[in-house]
């Protein structure tokens, strides 16, 4: 005996609805978020570059943690002592990012040391290159030598802020938890200084 699968309108508008069903949180949920994922990312896409190192992954990260550290202090649901050293370690590590994406150390030098003297370019005849020319150094000792120490300076201050910035992202060991003290029940609150990227969620 041949059986054959009615193809009614009731049976029409329930296949619809479980293909609905299925696709539903994608309609819903996902493509949304992608949208505004979208649009929060968008200067960072547009300036991507595979080939610029931490200028093509540094803003993606800067930009994820002042949304999240934004929105966690808005609406997140953690106790505030806590939560507001989370939000202050996150807004600190998204500054160090904007100070290697703009790579402005030797400004930062400068504010402290004074800025870099510029002589205007002069030139003169190369002696051992007939109908070529030189620049001429104008430059004092003095001038020199503070220089030298603002391109020091800086290169302290980069290694510095690097060195905080992937220190916070790290965290604290949390070996050392075993050894706070039991009898202090704030010991905790007083040990946690808000860093460590894998605490950062609410």
């Amino acid at each position: 005996m041949k059986i054959e699968r009615k193809n009614t309108p009731i049976d029409k508008l329930k296949r619809a609805m479980y293909i609905g069903e299925q696709y539903w949180d994608t309609i819903r949920y996902d493509i949304p978020r992608f949208l505004k994922n979208l649009w929060l990312f968008r200067k960072d896409l547009y300036n991507y570059r595979w080939y610029s190192g931490q200028h093509a992954v540094l803003p993606f990260m800067k930009t994820a943690l002042m949304d999240m550290a934004a929105k966690i202090d808005e609406r997140g649901s953690e106790v505030e002592s806590s939560k507001s050293k989370k939000v202050m370690k996150m807004w600190r590590a998204a500054k160090l990012m904007e100070h290697f994406i703009e790579e402005n150390f030797v400004e930062l030098a400068e504010k402290e040391l004074g800025e870099i003297i510029h002589n205007d370019f002069e030139f003169e005849d190369a002696p051992d290159y007939p109908g070529c020319y030189q620049l001429v150094d104008n430059d004092t000792p003095e001038e020199k030598d503070h220089n030298t120490k603002v391109f020091a300076r800086a290169c302290e201050i980069e290694e510095s802020m690097w060195s905080e910035l992937w220190n916070i992202l790290k965290g604290q060991n949390p070996a050392e938890i075993k050894s706070l003290p039991e009898i202090d029940e704030d010991a905790y609150d007083k040990w946690y200084n808000g860093s460590g990227l894998r605490n950062w969620w609410d």
